[in-house]
């Protein structure tokens, strides 16, 4: 999941993208495995630092960003 959201940082990627992609699977309804993995993502490479490389479009899906590009008014 980290190589396909670095694969195009600052494009955010849809949960349905991410799961079509990484599970090569397409689900009906809701699921949160996206989101599990994520968390599990964030511990890994955005807790331990101060400047977060994950970040949530919130009603979007997850995107990555520059720790430069997150902290400008314009990327927010």
């Amino acid at each position: 999941m980290l190589e396909y959201l670095l694969s195009s940082p600052s494009r955010v990627f849809s949960r349905t993208m991410i799961l079509e992609h990484v599970w090569d699977q397409s689900f009906e309804g809701v699921t949160n495995i996206v989101d599990v993995y994520v968390r599990h993502l964030r511990r890994k490479v955005d807790d331990p630092f101060a400047e977060k490389l994950i970040h949530t479009v919130r009603g979007v899906g997850y995107c990555v960003r520059e720790a430069q590009a997150a902290a400008t008014p314009e990327s927010q």
